[in-house]
C-alpha cells in the first residue's frame, strides 16, 4: 500500500471534496485504511457533522482501500461506488475518523479472479465511523472496479 501523505496527496487532486473536507490519510496498510477530518469544514446547523460528510468520509476509505490495493497489484481499474447504506448512530460533535478493513483474503481474492476474467466485479465492504474513539456510525458498500 502506498504511504499516507501519498494517498492524502492523491485524494486532493482526485477527489476535490477530500480536500474542502480537509480529510487527512491516518493509516494505509493492504487490509486497512484509516482517514479522519475535523468538525468545521463539515458542519452543519447543528453544530454537527453534516450527514453527507459522514458518509463521503465513510465511502472514501473503503474506495481507498480498493484503489490503492489494486494499484499495489499492478491492476489499473476504474473504482466507484455502487450502492451503499449507512447509519447514523450518534451527533458528531469534533474530529471524526472512518476505518475500513478488510481481512477476508478468500472474498478479496475472488473479487480479483472476476475482476481479471471478466474485467469488472463487485466488492461488498463495510467502514465504521468513530468520535472521541465512540463508534458513531456505520457504512455498508459495494464497488466496483473496472478494468481501463
Amino acid at each position: 500500500m502506498q504511504d499516507t501523505k501519498y494517498i492524502q496527496y492523491y485524494l486532493y487532486k482526485h477527489i476535490p471534496l477530500s480536500k474542502a473536507m480537509e480529510v487527512k490519510a491516518v493509516e494505509a496498510s493492504k487490509n486497512r485504511v484509516v482517514l479522519k477530518a475535523p468538525l468545521p469544514p463539515n458542519i452543519n446547523h447543528r453544530d454537527t457533522v453534516f450527514g453527507g460528510s459522514a458518509s463521503a468520509l465513510a465511502i472514501l476509505s473503503a474506495w481507498t482501500l480498493v484503489h490503492f490495493r489494486l494499484q499495489h497489484e499492478g491492476l489499473n481499474c476504474r473504482v466507484v461506488i455502487q450502492k451503499n447504506t449507512m447509519s447514523y448512530d450518534k451527533p458528531i460533535l469534533s474530529e471524526f475518523v472512518a476505518t475500513c478493513i478488510l481481512d477476508d483474503n478468500v472474498k478479496w481474492q475472488r473479487f480479483v479472479k472476476i475482476l481479471s476474467s471478466k474485467k469488472r466485479s463487485r466488492i461488498v465492504l463495510n467502514s465504521y465511523l468513530e468520535c472521541k474513539g465512540e463508534k458513531v456510525g456505520y457504512f455498508e458498500g459495494a464497488l466496483v472496479a473496472i478494468i481501463i
